[in-house]
């Protein structure tokens, strides 16, 4: 964590990125708590990303949930896997408003696409949106 502080310390920088797998004892509320006032100090956008960790008490603004959906159809072979898809999950906000997403990566345009989910699991046909 003090990787992530001293990375928010610095103005050169237009985020910071960090990765932690499961419950690190690294990763508690007062951590947290420091890196949020951190990065509202300086301006810059702080991620951390928690991968196989258990929902726990958390300072962060926006608190995300993404896993993994099959890929779409390949237009040119049924049988071939097309662009990835990823359920997006916003599960707590304190400046916008929860929902949920399906995200697929447009490897044509190079581009991430974002479709708002319906209650089934499916996705609203027509409903894209350029991310």
């Amino acid at each position: 964590m003090i990787a992530v502080e001293e990375g928010l310390r610095c103005k050169a920088l237009a985020a910071v990125v960090a990765e932690i797998r499961g419950n690190h004892p690294a990763v508690s509320f007062t951590a947290m708590k420091r890196l949020a006032l951190q990065a509202e100090a300086s301006a810059v956008p702080c991620w951390l990303i928690r991968q196989s960790a258990t929902v726990d008490l958390s300072a962060a603004r926006d608190r995300w949930r993404i896993a993994a959906l099959p890929s779409a159809a390949n237009p040119d072979d049924p049988r071939a896997p097309g662009d990835p898809r990823w359920r997006v999950d916003l599960f707590r906000s304190r400046d916008g408003r929860p929902g949920e997403w399906v995200a697929r990566h447009d490897r044509t345009a190079d581009r991430l696409d974002l479709v708002a989910a319906v209650p089934d699991g499916t996705v609203a046909e027509g409903a894209r949106g350029a991310g």
